[in-house]
């Protein structure tokens, strides 16, 4: 009979791309997992993957044999999960991902979830990109965008109110603008990405909209950038308040014509692969986000 374990490490591999990757994911090792492939192949009586230097490339039966391994893998990690949800303990490993600007908002909520649930352990991925969740077994993503549609489920946490902001040390040497319209005498720090300058800000104020255009010492396309700049002294920015609440918090940097409202920033998701049976871990995970994460934004 054929060990399904054999047929989740396949999944995997595939998955992943290698098995370097796969071990990593799985946490074992490289030769485990090439073991219970070549296991699998002489079970079979049939190669599954071709492998080169480059990349694995799956045979015809092996292309077969994934549709159903999959379902195996899916059933297994279900199965897990019923186990998990029957003993009513938050326990495990839980590798979640979220980009560089929000991790000094996130991190301290880690801590605090790790106390109320000891049995946790985290592993956080900082990454600005797109990560693939499947392919890298991510359990949860917290992303600051747009979303477009997948076969992710996602559960919108705020918007996230845009703010203008600058460090005291530039207000000291340049004074503190009192309209929108004290901007064109300031060094503004501006988002540029696509080939489009966003130099134009809108500003809200008793249902009135105006506009001002700004100009400054640099435009970048990342908002790290920006924000970086900004707490050197270099200018005003206009970025998302989820994106610089620990450097208000800290003092770094300072909010500026509290009377006047910018549009909303991009919305603040958590994003989590679809599955029959959400452990229950994440889904504790998930509502303890729902519960704290940007509840002050």
């Amino acid at each position: 009979m054929l060990n399904p374990q054999h047929l989740a490490a396949f999944a995997s591999i595939v998955r992943t791309g290698s098995i370097s990757k796969a071990a990593i994911q799985m946490g074992c090792g490289k030769s485990v997992l090439s073991r219970q492939l070549a296991r699998l192949e002489q079970d079979l009586g049939a190669r599954l993957i071709q492998r080169s230097t480059r990349k694995l490339t799956l045979t015809q039966i092996g292309e077969q044999v994934l549709q159903e391994a999959l379902q195996i893998d899916r059933a297994l990690n279900n199965i897990e999960q019923m186990a998990g949800q029957h003993q009513q303990e938050v326990k495990g490993r839980l590798r979640i991902t979220c980009p560089m600007p929000a991790i000094g908002h996130l991190a301290p909520l880690l801590t605090e979830f790790c106390q109320r649930h000891p049995l946790i352990e985290f592993t956080l991925l900082v990454e600005d990109r797109m990560v693939d969740l499947i392919a890298e077994q991510i359990d949860v993503a917290i992303r600051v965008a747009h979303l477009e549609d997948s076969s992710l489920v996602a559960r919108k946490l705020a918007d996230s109110q845009r703010v203008l902001a600058a460090a005291p040390a530039y207000l000291a040497r340049a004074g503190i603008p009192l309209v929108p319209e004290d901007l064109r005498r300031h060094s503004c720090l501006v988002y540029a990405a696509g080939g489009k300058v966003y130099d134009e800000w809108t500003f809200m104020q008793d249902g009135v909209s105006s506009k001002v255009k700004v100009s400054g010492c640099l435009q970048a396309n990342n908002g790290v950038a920006l924000i970086a700049a900004a707490c050197s002294g270099a200018g005003v920015l206009v970025i998302d308040r989820v994106l610089v609440a620990s450097h208000f918090a800290s003092g770094e940097l300072q909010a500026l014509l509290p009377d006047y409202r910018l549009m909303h920033g991009s919305p603040i998701y958590v994003v989590y692969p679809a599955r029959d049976w959400l452990a229950l871990k994440t889904a504790t995970f998930v509502a303890f986000l729902q519960e704290r994460l940007f509840a002050d934004l």
